[in-house]
């Protein structure tokens, strides 16, 4: 029988790993025994925290993720350093609260190339690497404004709907390969995305809320551990959402 948590030499690339949710992915990971690959604009205490708690099995890097061949090289370095790679998180995202009709066009292209169009990319780097492997999973970090849209959200939203469409696409293009792709919706959580909505905004968000509250990232480190896992290499081209029913 297989082990739940096959962690032995699996190396996972976490995008936007400093802080928030992409830190306690890496931090959950790396305590499961993975080997862990991240990058970030900016390092934080955090990270330099574990890098001398993980020495051996995390390995991180400054980037700007739209620049391309940087994320190329850093994908060359990260496979050296740690070979067996394994999965792939797309967590890396900004988000800025604002109308369309009057949301400045740099913000647009900012969201749509840090959110989507560098989330592809990188899957497509990650992908020519493990194309020969027995197996592999991706895990596309989505939000619940992709399937149910929030005012004020519009490029955010259309950033993590079509996420959710390339992972449904892609499940199609990976499963002969076994290679298995899901995106992880979590509801309005406690980071930058609920720190641009007002008090009364994220008021009438936990009253919407079946189980009266935001998410947290505990609540979402236990799917990506599932997903991760051998228990689940039958699920690809889903999108679960974690967001207290709030969706229902």
């Amino acid at each position: 029988m297989e082990k739940k948590y096959d962690t032995n030499n699996r190396h996972i690339i976490i995008s936007g790993g400093s802080k928030g949710l992409g830190l306690a992915i890496c931090q959950d990971l790396l305590n499961l025994g993975y080997h862990v690959s991240s990058f970030s604009r900016a390092k934080t205490e955090e990270i330099d925290h574990l890098l001398a708690q993980y020495p051996n099995t995390f390995y991180y890097d400054t980037l700007d993720i739209c620049n391309h061949e940087a994320l190329d090289k850093f994908i060359q370095k990260a496979v050296v350093k740690h070979p067996n790679l394994f999965g792939l998180i797309n967590n890396a995202a900004v988000v800025q609260e604002g109308v369309l009709a009057t949301l400045p066009e740099i913000e647009i292209d900012k969201m749509v190339s840090v959110n989507l169009t560098s989330a592809l990319n990188l899957s497509r780097l990650f992908l020519r690497k493990i194309l020969n492997s027995t197996s592999g999973r991706i895990i596309n970090i989505s939000s619940i404004v992709g399937s149910r849209g929030y005012s004020g959200l519009s490029v955010y939203s259309a950033t993590k709907a079509a996420l959710d469409g390339m992972t449904r696409s892609l499940a199609r293009e990976l499963g002969s390969r076994n290679i298995t792709i899901n995106s992880i919706a979590p509801g309005y959580m406690e980071t930058d995305l609920s720190a641009t909505l007002s008090e009364e905004q994220l008021k009438k968000i936990v009253n919407r809320t079946p189980l009266g509250r935001l998410a947290m990232i505990g609540d979402i480190l236990p799917s990506v551990r599932f997903l991760l896992s051998n228990d689940s290499s039958f699920i690809t081209g889903q999108t679960i959402l974690i967001d207290g029913g709030i969706s229902i």
